[in-house]
Formats: C-alpha cells, sequence, structure tokens
C-alpha cells in the first residue's frame, strides 16, 4: 500500500521500527529527569508572599466594596483559605518538581470545584465545574492542589490525619489508575470513557452513594426557574424583574443593566447556530448584580432573567473574567501560549476542551470594554462539600475526584505519557500525600495570619455572607 501523505491536525506517520505506543517510554524516560519522589518536596521560598499580602494583591482590580466578604469567607477554616488563594499556591507550585508535560488545566482543582449539573436534555452529570483559573500548564499542579485540598477539607471534617494523608494518596492512586486505562483504550472510546452511572465503581467510592443520591435530588430542583421564582417579583406590566437582596443581589442603574443586555447581542455570535432558536424565543426582561463564590467575590458578575412565550424562566450569569491568576507562574515553569485574546473565551474553551458534557449555552461578550464569560445559572447544579463528609467518605470522595480530574487531563493531553510517567507503583502517589500535607500545614499557618489580620483590624472582613 503506498504511503499516504501527512495531513497537519492528525497524529503523524509512524516511521518504521517505531512504535505508536512511543509516548509511555517517554514517560518512563521522565522519571530518570524528574524522579517521582520529587514531588514530595517542597517548602516555603524566602521570598514568598505573606498569606495577607497575597490576599490584597488578589483583591486589586475587585470591586472595594466586596472584598470584606471575599475576606470574611477566606477567613472561615484553612480549606476556604485554600479555595480562594489559587495564585498563592501557583507562586508555591512554580518552585516545585515540575515534569514539563502539559495538559488543560483547571487551574483550581480543588476539592469543592466538583459537581454535577444538567446536560442538555436535562440529565446530570458530574464533573469538574468551575474553570475561571484555567490555562495550559503542569499537569501535576492540578493534582496537588486536589490533593491538598483533600487533607484540609478531612481535617476540617474531623477526620483523622491518616484518614486525611490516605484520601489524598488515593485521590493520586485514583488519577494514576484512570490515566494508565484510559492509555490501554482505544482513543475514542477513552475520551467519553468513565460513564458517570459507571464513575463510583470505577473508584471504588461506594460509601458516598447515599451522599451522592441526596445531592442529586436537590440538584435536580436547582433551576432558573426556581431561583426566578424566589429572586423577583411581578413588576405591573406583565413582567418580573429581580428583587434586592443585599449584599448578595441588588438591582443596577438602567444604564448598565442596558450594557450588560446589549452585550448579549456578541455573546449570540459565540454559541452554535443551532441553538440561536431556542435563545430568540426569549425575551430579555431584567439584569442584576449578584456576588458569586469565593474566589471570584468582588469580580463583576451579573444575573440576566429571560423569560419564554408562557412566562418560564431562563437565566444566565454574565460574569468577569481576568486573566488566569496562574499564567505568570506557567510561565515561569516553562510554559507560554499564545494571548488569551479574549479571557471570557479562553475560560470557555478550557471548559469545553476538559469535561465530556458542556452547558450548551456556554459562551462570552464584552461589557464596558470588559471580558465576560456567559453561562446558564443554576443548572441543575448541585455540589458535595467535602468538609462536610462523613471521616469514612472522605476517602472515597478523593478516589472519585482523582478518576475525574485524570479523565479531564486526557482531552489535551497523551494519557499515554502521563500514565507511562505515573506507572503501576504507588512511588507518586505516596511523594504527593507527603506534598499534600506539608502544604495543608502550610496552609493552616496563612490561615491563621489572615486571622489575625481580620482581628487587628489591618484587613476588614465581612462573615456570614
Amino acid at each position: 500500500m503506498p504511503r499516504l501523505p501527512y495531513v497537519p491536525g492528525f497524529a503523524r506517520p509512524v516511521a518504521e521500527g517505531e512504535s505508536r505506543r512511543a509516548g509511555k517510554a517517554a514517560g518512563k524516560a521522565l522519571r530518570e529527569r524528574v524522579p517521582r519522589s520529587a514531588h514530595a518536596d517542597w517548602k516555603a521560598g524566602a521570598g514568598r508572599p505573606g498569606a495577607v499580602d497575597s490576599v490584597e494583591a488578589a483583591n486589586a482590580g475587585r470591586l472595594p466594596g466586596l472584598t470584606p466578604i471575599r475576606v470574611g469567607r477566606m477567613a472561615a477554616s484553612p480549606f476556604a483559605f485554600l479555595r480562594g488563594s489559587a495564585a498563592l499556591m501557583g507562586y508555591d507550585l512554580a518552585d516545585s518538581a515540575v515534569t514539563g508535560v502539559g495538559a488543560q488545566l483547571c487551574g483550581d482543582a480543588h476539592a469543592a470545584n466538583f459537581g454535577l449539573y444538567g446536560d442538555a436534555r436535562g440529565e446530570l452529570v458530574i464533573d469538574l465545574n468551575d474553570f475561571d483559573e484555567t490555562l495550559h500548564g503542569p499537569w501535576e499542579w492540578d493534582v496537588k492542589r486536589l490533593a491538598a485540598s483533600l487533607v484540609l477539607a478531612g481535617r476540617e471534617a474531623g477526620a483523622d490525619e491518616s484518614a486525611c494523608r490516605a484520601a489524598a494518596r488515593d485521590a493520586v492512586g485514583s488519577y494514576r489508575h484512570t490515566m494508565r486505562l484510559l492509555a490501554r483504550m482505544p482513543a475514542t472510546s477513552a475520551w467519553n470513557a468513565i460513564a458517570d452511572e459507571e464513575l463510583v465503581s470505577h473508584a471504588d467510592a461506594r460509601r458516598l452513594l447515599g451522599t451522592l443520591e441526596r445531592v442529586a435530588e436537590k440538584a435536580r430542583r436547582n433551576t432558573s426557574a426556581r431561583f426566578a421564582a424566589k429572586a423577583t417579583e411581578r413588576d405591573g406590566e406583565g413582567g418580573r424583574r429581580f428583587v434586592d437582596a443585599p449584599p448578595v443581589l441588588r438591582r443596577v442603574p438602567d444604564r448598565e443593566a442596558a450594557a450588560v443586555a446589549g452585550a448579549l447581542g456578541e455573546y449570540l455570535t459565540t454559541l452554535p447556530q443551532d441553538l440561536l432558536p431556542l435563545l430568540a424565543r426569549h425575551e430579555i426582561q431584567d439584569v442584576a448584580f449578584r456576588v458569586v463564590g469565593t474566589g471570584s467575590v468582588g469580580l463583576r458578575s451579573y444575573v440576566v432573567l429571560l423569560l419564554d412565550h408562557r412566562g418560564e424562566a431562563l437565566v444566565l450569569q454574565v460574569k468577569e473574567a481576568r486573566s488566569s491568576v496562574l499564567l505568570p507562574y506557567a510561565q515561569k515553569a516553562g510554559f507560554t501560549e499564545p494571548p488569551a485574546g479574549h479571557e471570557g473565551r479562553r475560560v470557555v474553551l478550557g471548559q469545553k476542551s476538559m469535561q465530556v458534557v458542556s452547558d450548551v449555552l456556554l459562551g462570552w461578550t464584552t461589557v464596558e470594554g470588559r471580558p465576560y464569560q456567559v453561562r446558564q445559572f443554576r443548572n441543575r447544579k448541585g455540589s458535595v462539600d467535602p468538609a462536610a463528609l462523613a471521616p469514612d467518605e472522605i476517602d472515597d470522595y478523593g478516589r472519585m475526584t482523582g478518576a475525574l480530574l485524570a479523565r479531564a487531563h486526557a482531552h489535551s493531553a497523551d494519557p499515554l505519557l502521563i500514565g507511562g510517567y505515573c506507572g503501576k507503583g504507588e512511588e507518586l502517589d505516596e511523594a504527593v500525600a507527603s506534598f499534600a500535607v506539608t502544604y495543608a500545614d502550610r496552609t493552616e499557618a496563612d490561615h491563621a495570619e489572615l486571622l489575625a489580620a481580620v482581628r487587628s483590624r489591618r484587613v476588614a472582613a465581612e462573615t456570614g455572607v
């Protein structure tokens, strides 16, 4: 048979004597340069920013009136502090062992950033679900952030130290097993592998079944229509409008609302053409400002109320997108990528790159010169609070999230290469577990520093919001 020409976008032809499984051998060879045991090593450098300095730096550019809410949320616990300090951990990871193998990162893969959400037909799927910091970077950074977060969540849940370390170790083990499984599968099968109904058995997470069933039951009720029923009132003209509920939800001036609503025209151009008739059947009714989660508090974020011909509500979230806080640290680690161009587009494409199923209405736009991402609000979302799990469930949760993270990374990175590096043994699992415990201890010290600053009124904090 004549040799066909190479077509860009497909794999290069395998030369005579080479193997299509060369990635596995390259992964094994990488252990010589970066031993798996090296991932255990980390200590704070002399120039490391203090916890308060890091929080204040991250507050730059946010709405000043909302930063006390962010500080108050981070001060709630060491796990909450970690959730809000992705930039500080990025600084730390840039000084740790780096394999040089890249993947599309979540960028903030802590244990609370996995959850349930609805697909196009309303069925529930479970996956990573927070992507504000997503970018191309070292795959192990997501793994280490997940492992450290599990130790902190376990401690908050009352698990003993051996159980917390085991959760971190077994999350890495599940990541490694899953990556190796994906490497052995045909590429098309691996792309959609680990169907959600099989995830619990794959990760040996059966003790989570009851918790997941309760979360799923609640998620099915968590819809735009239900939110709108609570957050809006009739406007006297046959429509509805948002009701002030400060400081979380507040009405905005007409000019600001018009700017957000007008930006949805650009948003439509980022959606697949077949979805445009769906949105054409909805009328824009109202816009309000709504405070979002710990890491994003202080960014500009709006909810837009749409009504169809029956008065049924669809709510979109229009959320400011800034440059990933990990970008300078990924560059320091040797990862460079073309400028994002539009930060909302970066977030959307990163999410679609990692998830098997993404929100069909995911898109981006620009409001008064600032980039935003747009998505459905309350799209049957549900999440497990890892810090509220029973001590005997945290390990199961670690294995489940480790498997999901491997599946997400395998969409952009060669599972043969990462699986070859990870190997069959537990050396990587133990090394990252050691890192996780060390980093959890450091995070507890950082949290204590923030608490002291709040108590001395050096930093303003608003709690209970």
